[in-house]
């Protein structure tokens, strides 16, 4: 199938790609619109894998206070370069993960920030939870597994949904822009304060 500069434009403005990236995907889907989109996609995530080595030494610092006043959060994100941090569609871009933060409250960035002592505890609790089930053992280590994967899911901010678009994880939401800016994207730390 001949692909069509219509075409292109067309996907590039569904996922702000850049037009080879989108003629490619469209090359290599036979110009299925939804498959290319699932195409760059998984393109993205192994992008986002090759670039996460590379080192954020800039990015920006966002605040943001909840239209109650109740709810404020502070965040800092890391990119590789003054003209990314400085670009407007990161901006807004970091402005989306703080409320992301202020509305589904995670604790931490990902599950190698979890303490190994809370891990064990929810562990604990889990199996005092099942064991008057008269399952199996290897039964009962696969429900833990999958109740310990829903906290992390709940609790991690880079497993949660996103807020904006619950089709995708947050972590697809940083690849989705490492391949959109070209730069590799870390959320460093953040912070969460709640009235009450």
């Amino acid at each position: 199938m001949a692909i069509t500069a219509q075409m292109v434009k067309e996907l590039r403005e569904k996922t702000g790609v850049g037009m080879m990236a989108c003629k490619e995907a469209l090359q290599a889907t036979n110009g299925d619109m939804e498959k290319a989109i699932e195409y760059l996609r998984k393109k993205g995530l192994a992008a986002a894998e090759k670039k996460s080595g590379r080192t954020t030494k800039e990015g920006v610092i966002e605040a943001y206070i909840h239209s109650n006043k109740k709810i404020g959060v502070m965040i800092e994100v890391g990119c590789e370069t003054d003209f990314v941090a400085k670009n407007e569609e990161f901006q807004t871009f970091v402005r989306n993960l703080a409320m992301q933060i202020a509305s589904a409250n995670p604790k931490w960035i990902d599950r190698d920030s979890v303490p190994t002592e809370v891990i064990e505890k929810e562990k604990n609790i889990y199996r005092d939870q099942l064991k008057d089930s008269k399952k199996p053992e290897n039964i009962i280590d696969k429900i833990v597994e999958g109740k310990l994967n829903k906290f992390f899911e709940e609790n991690c901010l880079l497993e949660q949904e996103y807020i904006k678009d619950d089709s995708k994880k947050v972590n697809e939401y940083i690849s989705d822009m490492i391949l959109k800016l070209g730069e590799n994207i870390q959320v460093k730390r953040f912070v969460r304060y709640e009235i009450g």
